[in-house]
């Protein structure tokens, strides 16, 4: 409603008795206006009634006529206040559907009435009996999708078979026989649902939460064993590769040796050979000139004065055999073997019996089927569990005193 234009002073619209703006004013018979509500607590504290401004009395109770022009104008001056004091819809906002001119913001929303009101045009409701009963929303928009398009009825009803809303005339045509709840019964009803599935969707978002949490420690355990086990690794292999290097050049050495010896002999050999041909090719030049000689005289005396044929060895008996290296190499492998082995023991050993992990576990115990003897931490709800593994099974041994 839009503010009028008022050309009297604000203080000729003020009750005398609250001193704010007449609400529902009264006239008395000596014509002055008051609030209804305060002249009547007035009278009711005084023995006497008189007019609260001029003070002339009145022999009984006197009628209050209502002054419909002073209720007209002070309603007038109270829009106006409360359009001061109260915003301007926004766009995001839901309008009062009452106001004219200037619409102002929605604070209710009627759903009897299918009408949004401001804080000015929803008094009626705070004041009315009738209209008190009329159920009031925060503010929303399109209240007219609450009407059933085919009745023209409110939609207050729930039908549980097609899972739409429905006004009465409804029940008696398209889902006559069909079972159907007030709005706010059928509305608890799936709130209580709804609340049970987020609890159950909550618990599978935090059992995946767990399960996403075990995956990444184990993936961490994973990745702290490599590591252990490259460190570990290295080092016996380390060990392993001085090993082998130091037999590698052991073998070398070997090999070599028995080489150089059958060298050696070879070139000894080889040298005397030289030294008998040597000699021999002498011989055979003295007696190819012997056998030149025609004075037989000469060729007697000259053969008497020959050497005798120089020493020769057998060398039929000789030979030089070549070198076997392959017994060298299984040999050099045998005595790598010993502290191969025993390298490889002292690993699976380290293996065998890796490092000790505890847990402690939540534990609740029936006492009908407990161990009688089974003795728990301080708490009552613990014990401890030591992890070994070996190879590739896990062995549990509980630490609890029995």
């Amino acid at each position: 409603m839009a503010c009028a234009n008022i050309s009297w002073p604000e203080e000729d619209f003020v009750c005398s008795i609250c001193l704010d703006v007449f609400y529902r004013p009264v006239s008395t018979p000596c014509g002055h206006n008051f609030c209804r509500t305060c002249i009547e607590m007035f009278w009711e504290k005084q023995v006497q009634f008189k007019c609260p401004v001029c003070n002339k009395l009145f022999c009984k109770r006197p009628d209050l006529r209502i002054n419909y022009l002073l209720t007209e104008l002070s309603a007038q001056m109270r829009t106006c206040a409360q359009a001061k004091e109260q915003p301007c819809v926004q766009p995001s906002e839901v309008p009062c559907d009452v106001c004219t001119g200037t619409q102002l913001m929605a604070v209710k929303s009627c759903l009897v009435c299918l009408i949004s009101y401001c804080h000015t045009h929803l008094e009626p409701h705070q004041r009315v009996t009738g209209l008190k009963r009329h159920q009031l929303v925060n503010p929303m928009r399109c209240l007219q999708d609450r009407i059933c398009k085919k009745h023209d009825r409110l939609l207050e009803l729930y039908c549980k078979t097609d899972q739409v809303c429905v006004c009465q005339f409804c029940t008696e045509g398209d889902h006559k026989n069909h079972p159907v709840a007030p709005l706010k019964e059928e509305h608890d009803v799936q709130m209580a649902k709804l609340k049970t599935m987020e609890s159950e969707v909550k618990q599978m978002i935090q059992e995946r939460q767990r399960k996403i949490q075990e995956i990444k420690d184990i993936v961490n355990f994973s990745k702290e064993d490599a590591e252990r086990e490259i460190a570990d690794g290295a080092q016996v292999l380390h060990s392993l590769m001085l090993y082998i290097e130091k037999y590698r050049d052991d073998f070398n050495q070997i090999v070599k040796y028995k080489l150089d010896s059958t060298v050696r002999r070879a070139e000894g050999l080889v040298k005397e050979l030289e030294q008998e041909i040597g000699d021999l090719n002498n011989r055979s030049s003295e007696v190819s000139q012997l056998s030149h000689i025609e004075d037989h005289l000469h060729f007697f005396q000259t053969f008497r004065s020959q050497k005798k044929p120089p020493h020769t060895r057998d060398w039929t008996k000789v030979e030089v055999r070549p070198q076997q290296f392959v017994g060298t190499l299984r040999r050099s492998l045998d005595q790598l073997e010993e502290p191969l082995n025993m390298e490889l023991k002292r690993l699976c050993d380290a293996v065998e019996l890796e490092r000790v992990q505890q847990y402690e576990v939540n534990v609740t115990l029936d006492p009908e089927t407990a161990h009688p003897k089974l003795v728990l931490s301080e708490m009552g709800n613990k014990y401890t569990m030591e992890v070994y593994a070996r190879k590739s099974e896990t062995t549990l041994r509980d630490s609890h005193t029995i």
